[in-house]
């Protein structure tokens, strides 16, 4: 049994901590209810321990030469990689820790006492409004625990202490009782606790030492507790922020807590007590907490979660499923016959949040987005990125334009395999040429001349390729599309597929068909109302 940890100790706990954390890890994260059931504490003390393991591990032989210095590389890792509420509580919990033992070669029974206090209260500032029956409620009662000096009995009366608490946390928060659980942070502090009585006592870390209460129908009886604003006010926050600051001051800190607090709730900005500070909040302005951010410092590692897209058990209800953003009424009436979930897109450009609800909405574990124009591309890049990370299977297929997000459904079969599904789509969309008639708005230079307002400009895959002065009357408009398609029909194809947007003349299919007809009898015409305002008409040629 040992009488102190050192660094190397040290080393072992945090290791032990991760192997035992990823062991409960499934069921921490099934009855984690508070502040919001997102089902990711469990996840988040895993990726917090995992990022302090990590600091240790890179460290020379110089840093780990005292415990006191080997508490200080935790403090720092778990800082920088803290996941959630309870990654930031923890990373506080650690860096009180290291402040109690800073500069100690070994930490005696005395000194893990100490440490353990001044991690909890650490922990206790880094919640703007701390609710009875959470993790801190367990950590308290692990650094009240009185007992001997001996490294054991220190550690092993705080777990037992811990566990005590655990037990009554139903009692303390109303949330907890009616899903018949206990506080999944909590839980979390105390297979820690454990993971430290393991290696002080030398022997393999319990992980399944401590049952863990799983939700059910059944609560049990439990004294009423006070339900609080703050459980009240996180379900009307849908978005989770986190980023880290630096280059900043105290008086910016303060006042970006200040700002978060106006904004959302579960606000945490806390520092590593060096220059370094994590920022959480629950939010539904995500921009508005990233630009305090910057107000306030150099933010980084900026990451967004919706809570209603964290990962959990049977949240993917189908397997597969087509996403397209489109612009005009009818084009996405168009997409929706073909079975495939639209984000409709009038006026401006969408946010990515505006399409990653779309994509989650979906529920599938695998999702294709097709943007469905060259503008939308970033959005659905960042969106497809935002729902990776929250865990959803989703790729984009590269569009131009909607008569190739048209051609890549056309050969979609959800039959195949996944990857092959989407290479056939994403090689239609490619093999599929694009052209476009549009008025001109103002006087400008292209590159094939300089053209004025109400000049009708004809594209063929994105370039000018005609001019056709104004006004654009229902012959003009006629004409340029007859044009257009003429020179992308040069070099080969055999469908044209036309969409007619706003100001397109009611006659223009008929009279393109009637000119196919006469130029090119070969070839086959399919005509749909699109009902998009940027573009007099759409063209497609396969």
């Amino acid at each position: 049994m040992l009488e102190a940890l050192d660094a190397g100790q040290v080393r072992r706990w945090v290791a032990a901590c991760v192997r035992s954390l990823d062991a409960h890890r499934g069921a921490i994260d099934r009855i984690n209810v508070f502040p919001v059931a997102d089902g990711d504490t469990g996840s988040n003390l895993v990726d917090t321990f995992t990022a302090a393991l990590d600091a240790l591990l890179r460290a020379d032989a110089r840093e780990l030469a005292a415990a006191g210095g080997a508490f200080g590389l935790v403090a720092k890792g778990a800082l920088a990689g803290a996941r959630g509420n309870s990654g930031v509580i923890a990373s506080q919990v650690l860096r009180g820790m290291a402040e109690a033992v800073r500069g100690l070669d070994v930490v005696t029974g005395p000194a893990l006492r100490a440490a353990l206090r001044r991690g909890a209260e650490l922990a206790a500032l880094a919640v703007s409004e701390p609710v009875p029956g959470t993790m801190l409620s367990v950590l308290d009662a692990a650094a009240a625990a009185d007992g001997p000096d001996t490294l054991h009995a220190v550690a092993l009366s705080a777990a037992r202490a811990a566990a005590e608490a655990l037990d009554a946390t139903p009692g303390q928060l109303a949330v907890l009782a009616e899903a018949g659980v206990v506080d999944a942070g909590g839980r979390g502090v105390v297979v820690v606790l454990d993971a430290l009585v393991a290696v002080v006592t030398e022997r393999p870390e319990a992980t399944g030492h401590l049952e863990v209460r799983e939700p059910d129908e059944s609560a049990p009886e439990w004294p009423q507790a006070e339900v609080t604003a703050r459980e009240g006010g996180s379900e009307l926050y849908g978005y989770e922020v986190m980023y880290l600051l630096s280059r900043t001051t105290d008086a910016a800190v303060e006042k970006l807590r200040g700002v978060l607090d106006r904004i959302g709730d579960c606000v945490s900005v806390v520092g590593d007590g060096d220059e370094l500070w994590t920022v959480h909040v629950h939010c539904n302005d995500i921009g508005a907490a990233i630009e305090a951010g910057i107000d306030a410092g150099r933010p980084r590692r900026i990451r967004v979660a919706r809570f209603a897209d964290t990962v959990a058990p049977g949240r993917f209800t189908r397997d597969r499923a087509v996403v397209a953003a489109v612009r005009g009424s009818e084009l996405a009436e168009l997409f929706l016959a073909e079975g495939v979930s639209v984000l409709r897109v009038d006026g401006a450009d969408p946010d990515a949040y505006d399409l990653l609800e779309v994509i989650t909405s979906t529920s599938a574990a695998h999702v294709i987005v097709l943007p469905g124009d060259a503008g939308l591309m970033a959005v659905a890049d960042e969106a497809a990125a935002r729902a990776v990370a929250a865990g959803q299977d989703v790729v984009v297929v590269p569009c131009a334009s909607p008569v190739q997000a048209l051609a890549a459904i056309a050969v979609h079969d959800p039959r195949r395999r996944a990857g092959d599904d989407v290479v056939g789509m994403a090689e239609a969309a490619a093999a599929t040429r694009r052209g476009e008639v549009i008025v001109a708005g103002e006087d400008a230079i292209t590159w094939i001349g300089p053209c004025r307002a109400e000049d009708v400009l004809g594209f063929a895959d994105g370039e000018v390729v005609l001019i056709e002065p104004g006004p654009p009357t229902a012959e003009v408009l006629i004409r340029a599309t007859e044009a257009v398609v003429a020179r992308m029909l040069a070099a080969g194809g055999e469908l044209v597929t036309v969409l007619s947007g706003r100001g397109a003349p009611p006659e223009l299919p008929e009279r393109l068909g009637d000119f196919l007809r006469r130029e090119r009898p070969d070839t086959d015409l399919t005509a749909h109302p699109g009902g998009q305002a940027d573009s007099v008409v759409v063209l497609g040629l396969e």
